[in-house]
């Protein structure tokens, strides 16, 4: 019997820095003025708190995946895994990364993984495009072999901002969940109706919104996903709408959320998880009761009306706008499976 550790993380606009040789024009044109005064030493100092983290997750072993978005490219990817393994040296992280050329900003979601406790094909490495008006992230999706033997699908979302307002953009998040459903029933289709799937990400709505409840078809009622002979998914989100955290300063707060948005908590971060981890037929078995916000005290804001201590970007003032304290402005999420051997 072994566990899995697996955890997603917004990781906040992890831009390589301003000039970065390596960066497409049309990239450059769209976020080279929010980078100017993002330095070498900035960028090292967010790579270093992202670490820290990381690092702290599952009782200071680091998790064993680690889904993420607002990654701009395999570069700074590359560069938080060098930086993880100088705590974690016994791991042996990878990257899984697909660059999406539609996102008005250029970033992209992926996976971090410990190699030697997976096997990763990349025939079974998808990235699937979220149809829209405009474009947006696609959802990466990979199928993480264990030693044991046994298949294990994630996929890595970031849907749709807000930005525009929240009934205005909606249709695009449905689309987004759309996907997610689509896939769903594909997967089950090919592979049959076993398939361990697991869906995480930043979706920009909250578990009870109609992307996630009626188009993604994700439910706070694990009996009903029991019992599913469909594509449905079981929302564990709903169980860390309220959480217990210690502040950066010792202090104890209630968190309402992943992430605050004028002083008001959201659940945009969320784990949903097929029938086969949930019905005990193996092999893998949910352990709900692990599944939560990772609220290290270090990132927790001694402020009610925030959430966690983001990092930011200069946008042409770093003084002001960026917090070298800081982490990300969304807390990562994360929960652990049980496999039989």
């Amino acid at each position: 019997m072994s566990e899995h550790y697996l955890g997603f993380w917004n990781l906040e606009n992890l831009f390589a820095p301003e000039g970065f040789l390596g960066r497409p024009a049309w990239i450059e044109r769209r976020v080279g003025r929010d980078l100017e005064g993002w330095t070498e030493a900035l960028f090292a100092q967010k790579i270093s708190q992202l670490s820290q983290i990381i690092t702290q997750m599952n009782g200071g072993e680091g998790p064993d995946i680690l889904g993420v978005c607002e990654v701009e490219n395999q570069f700074v990817l590359d560069k938080l895994v060098v930086k993880v393994r100088e705590t974690l040296a016994d791991r042996d992280y990878r990257v899984i990364h697909a660059e999406s050329e539609l996102d008005k900003r250029g970033i992209d979601t992926a996976f971090i993984y410990d190699a030697g406790r997976y096997q990763v094909v990349p025939e079974f490495v998808f990235s699937h495009f979220v149809l829209r008006r405009t474009g947006t992230r696609d959802i990466l999706q990979a199928t993480f072999k264990t030693q044991a033997g046994n298949d294990l699908i994630i996929m890595s979302n970031h849907w749709p901002s807000r930005s525009g307002g929240a009934e205005k953009s909606a249709g695009f998040r449905a689309t987004a969940g759309e996907t997610v459903g689509y896939w769903h029933e594909r997967i089950r289709e090919v592979l049959g109706p076993r398939a361990a799937l697991i869906v995480m990400g930043d979706l920009n709505d909250d578990p009870w919104d109609p992307s996630v409840t009626f188009n993604a078809n994700a439910t706070r009622e694990r009996g009903d996903v029991e019992r599913a002979q469909s594509a449905r998914l079981y929302n564990l989100s709903w169980g860390y709408l309220k959480t217990e955290a210690i502040d950066h300063r010792g202090e104890r707060r209630q968190l309402d959320g992943t992430l605050y948005f004028s002083g008001n908590g959201n659940v945009f971060d969320q784990i949903l998880v097929a029938r086969p981890l949930l019905d005990g037929a193996g092999p893998f078995h949910l352990l709900e009761e692990t599944a939560g916000i990772v609220a290290v005290p270090e990132m927790v804001s001694h402020r009610v009306s925030e959430g966690p201590r983001r990092f930011g970007l200069p946008r042409g003032d770093a003084a002001e706008n960026v917090d070298p304290e800081g982490y990300s402005d969304h807390f990562p999420v994360s929960v652990i499976l049980r496999e039989d051997s």
